[in-house]
């Protein structure tokens, strides 16, 4: 899906900045993690967006893989008590968890656009 009017965007880098997948200018989201309705820029209109769940099933395999190897990392140095843990692990699976969502669902967005995914039709199948 190329507009000759506008150049392609990096998708990597434009959706981890939360960029319109058409421009790279106008912002993609409002708010943290909901996507607006067009863009501000090129006024791209946003419809087509459906990430799913797939942000959020990487941002589980790769945070839980990353906090329990540091967790258990933390309790074998130090051997805290549980409650420690708790102030330690809740904030930063919170905010990681946020971030690394919004990165993903972003570069997802931008993928979706450059390669014009939709969803799953079989050939010759008539549109209904």
């Amino acid at each position: 899906m190329h507009d000759p009017q506008f150049p392609p965007v990096p998708p990597i880098s434009t959706g981890i900045k939360g960029r319109c997948p058409r421009c790279g200018q106008g912002r993609l989201f409002d708010g943290m993690l909901q996507p607006a309705k067009r863009c501000n820029a090129c006024l791209l209109d946003y419809e087509f967006i459906d990430a799913g769940d797939g942000p959020t099933v990487f941002v589980i395999m790769l945070l839980g893989f990353v906090v329990l190897g540091l967790a258990l990392i933390v309790e074998f140095s130090f051997g805290p008590p549980w409650w420690m843990h708790m102030v330690i692990w809740i904030p930063v699976i919170l905010v990681l968890g946020i971030a690394v969502t919004r990165a993903i669902k972003g570069v997802l967005i931008v993928l979706q656009y450059q390669h014009n995914a939709a969803e799953g039709r079989l050939v010759g199948q008539d549109e209904a």
